[in-house]
């Protein structure tokens, strides 16, 4: 089998708002064509535009070349040394970043490929699986008011959810606020709901240490990205000084990040979105590291129904992951741009083991109305 075409597929809204942190208004999807007639879907987490330009890009010289022309006519299968074929032939403009980020949409959809070709589901081409079921959470932003945060709390509870994470909004404005609003959710959910925090980089150290003990009291299950992604120090003295779990990662890309959040930021939880951190292939490797520190992990997907599934079958198939993001965004981007999505019943979803490669498929009516180019 030899891959024939890369192609890039910008996807947006057309009333996108550039003011909020919402990754479910655009997207760009990867799809990847074979000499057999099979095709692999992928999907990339930045910005659209400059992953784009990273794959479609013609090769300037060895070692600053576009991904397509690194590609075409390679056998899909030899995942591993395709990975490394596209990060050398990078190495000028790579290495971390939108390079990396446009590898993570190819690699998902290499596997895709390799799923189909074989007939078996990704997470069992990965190793096997694990667990038939993970619990997923309900993941949204959150609301400007106390009021709106409990009907929302209320509303994700009653249908199932286990598990709810509200993330920045109004984080950080005003600690009462921030304070009002725990409250709410908690008087809302209830106890036997996990509550998490997204604060979207909100607090330095001080800010955080006071705010992680608020929210303590709430029993907020973990507390995400409350410091800047370069803050290593301040994560690690949060995270030897709280009760809290402390979450983060969905900024890095690449496995030499997490070692960092793992042995310096002494982080509880590492959150790689697999559109973003290198793929399913680098995405593992970032798992097992995880796993030898004895630490949990928890895929970042707040995109598509392609994320979502390849972040299914990658929490499947490693022996550390036990939950998915499940965004609940009204977005037609999220919600219809996928037939057959992984489904969420009962605060769990089930793996699509019974279907090849990442067991979806794209409404092409959905993707002809939002593509771009």
């Amino acid at each position: 089998m030899k891959i024939t075409e890369v192609e890039t597929i910008y996807l947006r809204l057309p009333d996108l708002d550039a003011s909020k942190c919402d990754g479910t208004q655009d997207t760009l999807l990867i799809r990847i064509h074979t000499d057999e007639g099979i095709t692999g879907i992928g999907e990339v987490d930045s910005v659209p535009l400059v992953a784009k330009a990273a794959v479609d890009a013609p090769p300037s010289h060895s070692i600053a070349t576009g991904l397509r022309n690194l590609l075409i006519g390679e056998n899909p299968f030899e995942i591993e040394r395709l990975w490394d074929k596209m990060y050398r032939g990078t190495i000028y403009f790579g290495r971390s970043g939108p390079a990396l980020h446009a590898m993570s949409g190819v690699d998902i959809a290499l596997w895709d490929i390799v799923g189909k070709a074989s007939g078996r589901s990704v997470s069992e081409m990965m190793g096997g699986v694990f667990r038939n079921e993970l619990k997923a959470y309900a993941s949204l932003l959150m609301p400007e008011t106390p009021v709106e945060a409990a009907r929302l709390a209320e509303n994700y509870a009653l249908q199932g959810y286990k598990a709810i994470k509200f993330g920045w909004g109004p984080i950080g404005r005003d600690p009462r606020l921030d304070e009002a609003l725990i409250k709410s959710i908690r008087d809302a959910a209830g106890y036997e709901v996990d509550i998490m925090i997204d604060a979207g980089l909100a607090w330095d150290l001080k800010g955080a240490l006071r705010m992680a003990a608020v929210y303590e009291q709430y029993g907020v299950y973990w507390l995400e990205e409350p410091l800047h992604s370069n803050d290593i120090a301040g994560y690690r003295e949060l995270a030897d000084r709280t009760s809290l779990y402390i979450a983060g990662g969905e900024q890095e890309s690449g496995r030499h990040a997490f070692r960092r959040l793992l042995d310096e930021g002494h982080l509880d939880i590492i959150q790689p979105d697999l559109a973003r951190c290198g793929g399913l292939t680098e995405g593992k490797k970032i798992a097992y590291m995880a796993y030898d520190s004895h630490k949990k992990i928890v895929p970042h997907a707040f995109k598509t129904g392609i994320l979502v599934a390849a972040s299914t079958h990658f929490a499947a198939s490693i022996p550390n992951g036990f939950m998915i993001e499940y965004s609940v965004s009204d977005s037609p981007l999220t919600r219809d741009l996928v037939h057959v999505p992984v489904t969420f019943k009962d605060g769990y979803v089930t793996v699509p083991t019974d279907r090849p490669g990442l067991g979806i498929e794209i409404d092409e009516q959905v993707l002809l109305k939002y593509r771009v180019n």
